[in-house]
């Protein structure tokens, strides 16, 4: 039997303490760690030392359709205040034919930063999009 990369069009977001709910699209699933370069003076040799640094985090985009009544994406929003916010553990999961989760992103203490309302256009022929862009203090990978 052949074995083929897991397609990437079957996920779900577990959006607030088991709540779940649709996106067409995720991105920014990505770490980075920073790269630390030292030289002492007595140094044999003629470059740097690498040394692993701290982890950086990309912002991470969700993207939906707009659907009559249904602001949750503006209830965060709006619970943004001086110095607080509402701050939620979000999982994504990308499932396989069976609907079980095959590789899962946990993300960490994420808050809205940016809310994007649709587009508009009267010649359009498009389903209408609204997108939030959360930051975030952690993402681990599980992937079995």
């Amino acid at each position: 039997m052949a074995e083929y990369p897991l397609p990437k069009f079957h996920f779900q977001v577990d959006w607030n303490n088991g709540i779940k709910m649709g996106f067409t699209e995720v991105s920014g699933l990505d770490v980075e760690t920073e790269v630390i370069e030292y030289r002492h003076g007595e140094s044999k040799e003629y470059s740097k030392l690498k040394m692993p640094g701290l982890q950086k985090y990309s912002n991470i985009t969700l993207k939906r359709g707009t659907f009559a009544g249904d602001n949750d994406f503006y209830k965060w929003w709006n619970t943004v205040k001086m110095n607080t916010i509402e701050r939620r553990n979000i999982t994504i999961s990308l499932l396989n034919e069976n609907h079980d989760a095959v590789v899962v992103w946990e993300i960490k203490n994420a808050w809205p930063v940016k809310v994007q309302s649709t587009d508009l256009k009267a010649d359009g022929n498009e389903v209408a999009i609204e997108s939030m862009e959360l930051v975030h203090e952690g993402l681990t990978i599980q992937n079995g």
